[in-house]
């Protein structure tokens, strides 16, 4: 497993630091770093995810790699699919 550390600006949606690492206690060693320097700025979230890949990364923690308006897109699609779900067994 990979561990990575991500960065991420909250208000402007971006990441600001992104770094893989082999070693769990490496990773854990650079976000405490993170947190330090980005102490004083209360809209940075600063985290440690492991992941076998960094595609499985984007996939299952997609908030930190898609912008808001993408997001948004997606959660509209799933709605309407959940809602065309819910008339079809409501009909049954």
């Amino acid at each position: 497993m990979k561990h990575y550390l991500v960065v991420f600006d909250r208000r402007s949606g971006s990441i600001v630091r992104f770094d893989e690492f082999a070693v769990s206690d490496d990773a854990l060693t650079a976000r405490f770093d993170a947190e330090d320097e980005f102490a004083d700025n209360s809209d940075i979230e600063i985290v440690v995810l492991g992941a076998s890949s960094e595609e499985i990364l984007w996939r299952t923690h997609g908030r930190y790699f898609r912008r808001t308006k993408e997001l948004a897109v997606d959660a509209l699609s799933a709605l309407r699919e959940f809602e065309a779900a819910s008339r079809v067994r409501a009909a049954l």
